[in-house]
């Protein structure tokens, strides 16, 4: 009896995280990511399988969004496109979309996402409030996204994922990526942990701490929009996400760096919030 208690209460979890993850399109697009026959850019051996396949990816992905907001031109465009305030979890849904997609979904499905996703890119413009002009589809925006992402979903998968990655795989996981990334545009990607490291400390001189960049971290931390029984749980993901910034970043959009509280309280808490997830996501 108890069994079948906790494993309803798995059940209805799994779907209720999966709905906010995924939308209310989510279960057709797992049938046609994970179902349709055809093949896939990634064998399942692959790293990327690993990773974007990992309970990691909640931390990793907020921690991409806080570190993507640096660059102001990105953030300009975010804020003037993407309507992340008045539907946050559209944009979830759709981001984890294109993750599943290409990591795990046939070439056609992989394609016709990217395709899509070009062609958003193609009308995102305009100027930033420092006056300077933007583009979604600059391939040096594009960059400054993709490395931002990658370097923070490989972090929070070593630091939280089930099975952490050697230096081959760490590797690997780079250059798989660089395959989705050209493909959207970037000309030239990282391919190695090494070469990932090198190019975010390249883009350090164009980051800044902007209003808009700040008013997203307030936003994406203290504002969710959240039911209060969410609330506690996304407070560990946050909490995770932040303890994996680098210091340099987050002076700029004012988060505190408390290290030796990060080393335990925050990490053993992203560790059972993480773990938490894998459980009630798994079959």
């Amino acid at each position: 009896m108890v069994r079948e208690q906790v494993a309803a209460l798995r059940a209805r979890l799994g779907a209720d995280v999966f709905q906010k993850v995924a939308g209310d399109e989510g279960p057709s697009r797992r049938e046609r990511i994970h179902d349709a026959p055809g093949p896939r850019w990634f064998a399942e051996d692959r790293p990327i399988r690993r990773v974007h396949g990992d309970a990691s990816m909640f931390v990793g992905g907020l921690r991409a969004l806080l570190l993507q907001s640096l660059h102001p031109l990105a953030m300009a465009g975010v804020a003037g496109h993407s309507g992340y305030r008045g539907d946050p979890w559209g944009r979830l849904a759709r981001t984890s979309y294109f993750l599943a997609s290409t990591t795990f979904g046939p070439d056609a499905e992989a394609r016709e996402t990217i395709e899509r996703i070009k062609s958003v890119h193609a009308v995102v413009r305009g100027t930033a409030p420092d006056g300077r002009p933007y583009s979604a589809g600059d391939p040096h925006l594009l960059e400054w996204v993709h490395v931002a992402e990658i370097d923070s979903f490989l972090r929070a998968h070593q630091r939280y994922g089930s099975r952490p990655l050697d230096q081959a795989e760490r590797d690997g996981y780079v250059a798989d990526t660089a395959r989705v990334a050209r493909e959207l545009g970037v000309l030239d990607p990282p391919e190695t942990e090494a070469a990932l490291a090198e190019r975010l400390d390249r883009f350090r001189p164009e980051l800044e701490g902007t209003a808009e960049a700040r008013s997203a971290a307030r936003f994406l931390l203290l504002h969710p929009p959240l039911a209060r029984a969410a609330r506690a749980p996304y407070a560990l993901l946050a909490a995770a996400a932040v303890g994996l910034l680098p210091r340099w970043a987050r002076l700029p959009l004012r988060l505190p760096y408390l290290p030796l509280a990060e080393a335990t309280v925050v990490r053993g808490a992203g560790t059972a919030i993480t773990a938490g997830i894998r459980w009630v996501m798994s079959p």
